[in-house]
C-alpha cells in the first residue's frame, strides 16, 4: 500500500486525520497499519511528542484495558522497584530523543526544539509513565525495549484472529 493509502487506513482506524503521520512502522499480521511513526512537528510546527503511535484498534483497546485496571500506576511502581526495568526505560527515552532529533532534521517547530528532549510518549526526564500505548508502540517499532515488551506481554493474544480494521 502506498503512503496515501496507509494514511487513509490510519484515519479510519483512529477516527480522524493523523496530525503528523510519516509512515507505517509496524503492520499487523493482516498487512494493515498497527503502529505509525510521526514527525516531531505537525505541518503547522506544533510539537507531536509521540514518535510511535498505536493505530490498530485491537491493540488500542487491549492496552486501554490495562491502563483502566491501574496499569500506569502499576508499571510506574515496577520501574521504581526494578533497576533493570528502569534502565530499559532510560535507554528507551534516550533512543526516543535521538530518533526525534534525527527526524526533525534541524527543524525546531513552535517550541524552539524543547519537545525534542522528551522521552517516550512525551515524558520528561523524571516521573511516572504517561501512556502505556506509547511504550507498547515503541517496543513494537524498536524491538528490544524491555519495558514495552513486558507491557505487550499482558496483551493476550497480541493480535486478533481477524482484521479489526476492515474484517479482512
Amino acid at each position: 500500500m502506498d503512503a496515501d493509502g496507509d494514511r487513509a487506513v490510519v484515519a479510519r482506524q483512529i477516527g480522524r486525520e493523523p496530525r503528523a503521520f510519516r509512515r507505517v512502522a509496524v503492520r499487523c499480521p493482516f498487512g494493515r497499519p498497527a503502529v505509525t511513526e510521526q514527525s516531531p512537528y505537525d505541518p503547522a510546527g506544533e510539537p507531536f511528542p509521540t514518535t510511535y503511535y498505536v493505530t490498530c484498534r485491537w491493540l488500542v483497546a487491549a492496552i486501554s484495558r490495562i491502563e483502566a485496571a491501574g496499569g500506569v500506576e502499576r508499571w510506574t511502581q515496577a520501574l521504581a522497584d526494578d533497576g533493570e526495568l528502569a534502565a530499559s526505560r532510560a535507554a528507551g527515552d534516550d533512543e526516543q530523543r535521538a530518533i526525534r532529533t534525527d527526524l526533525a532534521a534541524g527543524e525546531t517547530g513552535k517550541d524552539g526544539g524543547a519537545s525534542l528532549g522528551l522521552g517516550i510518549g512525551g515524558a520528561g526526564r523524571t516521573g511516572s509513565l504517561k501512556c502505556l500505548h506509547a511504550h507498547a508502540a515503541f517496543a513494537l517499532a524498536r524491538p528490544g525495549y524491555e519495558l514495552g515488551e513486558q507491557i505487550l506481554a499482558e496483551v493476550t493474544p497480541l493480535w486478533p484472529d481477524h482484521c479489526c480494521t476492515d474484517g479482512g
